[in-house]
């Protein structure tokens, strides 16, 4: 269950209650019987593993993500093939 912060507005009084979602908000100071608002705060969030940047999302339909493995494959298809020529080729014969 959340637990919200309330402040009086009469009293400046400060108090956390815990309470669910389905449950009314507190309306009255239990110090001063004044009137309570609810306080909003930022809440801290820490995102950890993968799955949280622009890049760890992406499944190869970038740009970048299909320009970085094609040259490599084709440089080492290039390399293949020049060994592979310099094998076919017979070596000349001595006369």
């Amino acid at each position: 269950m959340p637990t919200y912060q309330y402040a009086c507005t009469a009293c400046g009084h400060q108090l956390e209650a815990v309470q669910s979602f389905a449950d009314e908000p507190l309306t009255e100071c239990p110090a001063c019987e004044g009137r309570l608002r609810k306080l909003f705060s930022s809440v801290g969030v820490v995102f950890k593993g993968s799955g949280f940047y622009r890049t760890d999302s992406r499944g190869g339909s970038t740009e970048g993500a299909k320009k970085d493995p094609a040259p490599a494959k084709e440089t080492a298809a290039k390399t293949e093939t020049s060994t592979s020529t310099a094998k076919k080729d017979p070596a000349p014969a001595a006369s």
